[in-house]
């Protein structure tokens, strides 16, 4: 990790950087939007799976099945 003591900002190689406080503590952390967007991606699928945890399920021959039906698969 190089640090930018003009900046006061911490790059990694994983293209996150990290600003600092005067004692060198991370405070923040700056992402590329690429990585951002996949990450609030992430969040709403897993908060979509949250939100239908106690929905009924089907097997995958009945799901098979009505995809057949409706002309989908």
């Amino acid at each position: 990790m190089k640090k930018n003591k003009e900046s006061e900002i911490m790059v990694n190689e994983a293209h996150e950087q990290y600003i600092v406080n005067e004692k060198g503590e991370k405070i923040a952390v700056v992402l590329p939007i690429e990585e951002y967007e996949k990450i609030i991606e992430d969040l709403h699928d897993l908060a979509v799976i949250a939100e239908r945890k106690d929905e009924p399920t089907i097997s995958f021959e009945d799901l098979k099945e009505h995809l057949k039906k409706d002309g989908l698969l």
